[in-house]
C-alpha cells in the first residue's frame, strides 16, 4: 500500500514511518520542520517539506496515494492562551485542508491521530450517586493542595476507573479542543466522500527519540531532561495522578495495523498499554534507571491538567488484534538503551 505519512519527522512519526516500511508498505513523508519541534533537520527518506495547511503541496504529496496517516499537528497542552490560534490552525484547519484534498484525490482512507485529551477528566464513580462527571477544577481548591475531585452532587471522594471509547468527551485545553475537533472533521468527511476513519486516541507517549528541552514536550521528555541535566525531575501536584504510559513502539505498531484493517465509517481506539500507573511513578521509574536524584514533589499544579485519564484499549485488541509489547518497567529499560 502507498501511504501518505504526515508529520512523520517527528517523534512518533519516525517511528511509525519505521513500522509501515517494516510492514512492506510505501511511505511518503509530508512534514513542515517546525523549528520549535526540530532544531535540525531530520534523515527522513521520500520527505516533502511543506506545511499541512498548504493545499497544493498536500494536493502533490497525495498524487497515487491510497491512504493517509496523519500524524502532523501542533502538541503539547499549551504554554498559555498566546498559543490558541496556533492551536486551531496548526490542528483544526490543517485537518481541514488534507481532508478537502482526500476527497479530490478520491483517497477513502484514514487514520487520525487523536489523543485521550478529548476525554477531559477520566471515568469516575461516586458510592452514592453512582458514575458522575466531575467538575471544572477549582483554583482555591488546588491552592489548598485539594487535589482529588469531589462529586458534583454531594462532594464526597471519587473511585476513578478506565474509560472506554463511547464515553462523553469534555476536552479542558486548546489542544484537546483540536484533536476533537479533528476527529469531527475527519468524521463528516468519511460520511461525505464514502471514506473510512481510524482515530487514534494516544496515551502518554514515552520511547527513544523523545523531544527534548521544549515546553511541548509530553512529562516523560521532561523527566529525562531534567535527569540529563542532572537534576531531580519535579512532579506536579502530588505525584498521583494516574495515567497509562504507553512505549512509542507499540503505538507504531497500532498505527500500522489500523491503516490496513477494515473499518466502520468512523471508529475511535484508544491506544494504551492497559496498565494505570501515577506520574510519581513514572518519576521514580526513570530516577532508578538513569541514577539520578529522586523526583521532587512540588505541589504546583497546571489548570488546564486533568487529575485522573486512563481508558480501556480493549477494543484496539479485540478488534485489530492488537497488544502491547512493553510495561513501563521493559519500555524505559529499551529507552535507555537508545
Amino acid at each position: 500500500m502507498r501511504i501518505l505519512l504526515t508529520g512523520g519527522a517527528g517523534f512518533i512519526g519516525r517511528h511509525v514511518h519505521a513500522q509501515l516500511l517494516a510492514d512492506g508498505h510505501e511511505v511518503r513523508v509530508l512534514d513542515s520542520l517546525r523549528p520549535d519541534v526540530h532544531q535540525t533537520k531530520p534523515a527522513v527518506d521520500n520527505l516533502i517539506v511543506a506545511d499541512i495547511r498548504d493545499g497544493e503541496a498536500v494536493d502533490r504529496a497525495l498524487v497515487g496515494v491510497d491512504a493517509v496517516v496523519h500524524l502532523a499537528a501542533k502538541v503539547g497542552l499549551g504554554v498559555d492562551l498566546d498559543d490558541m490560534d496556533d492551536y486551531v490552525s496548526s490542528n483544526s484547519l490543517g485537518t481541514a485542508v488534507l481532508l478537502r484534498r482526500l476527497g479530490r484525490r478520491k483517497v477513502r482512507r484514514l487514520v487520525y491521530a487523536s489523543s485521550m485529551v478529548v476525554y477531559g477528566e477520566g471515568h469516575y464513580e461516586c458510592d452514592r450517586h453512582g458514575e458522575v462527571a466531575p467538575g471544572p477544577r477549582r483554583i482555591e481548591d488546588l491552592d489548598a493542595g485539594q487535589f482529588e475531585p469531589p462529586c458534583p452532587i454531594c462532594g464526597e471522594p471519587l473511585r476513578p476507573g478506565l474509560v472506554t471509547e463511547d464515553a462523553p468527551t469534555d476536552p479542558r485545553n486548546t489542544y484537546a479542543a483540536s484533536k476533537l475537533n479533528g476527529e469531527h472533521l475527519a468524521a463528516a468527511w468519511a460520511r461525505e466522500a464514502g471514506g473510512r476513519v481510524a482515530a487514534m486516541r494516544f496515551h502518554n507517549v514515552y520511547g527513544p527519540g523523545m523531544p527534548r528541552n521544549t515546553p511541548y514536550a509530553g512529562v516523560a521528555a521532561i523527566f529525562r531532561s531534567a535527569l540529563a541535566r542532572g537534576e531531580a525531575p519535579t512532579v506536579f501536584e502530588d505525584g498521583l495522578q494516574r495515567r497509562d504510559f504507553v512505549h512509542v513502539s507499540d503505538v507504531a505498531a497500532a498505527v500500522s495495523t489500523a491503516a490496513v484493517a477494515d473499518h466502520p465509517q468512523f471508529a475511535a481506539y484508544n491506544v494504551g498499554s492497559g496498565t494505570v500507573r501515577t506520574i510519581g511513578d513514572l518519576a521514580g521509574e526513570l530516577s532508578r534507571a538513569y541514577g539520578g536524584l529522586d523526583p521532587v514533589i512540588t505541589g504546583d499544579y497546571r489548570l488546564g491538567d486533568v487529575r485522573h485519564i486512563t481508558a480501556s484499549s480493549d477494543r484496539l485488541r479485540a478488534h485489530l488484534g492488537w497488544k502491547p509489547g512493553y510495561d513501563l518497567t521493559t519500555g524505559i529499560a529499551d529507552l535507555l538503551r537508545h
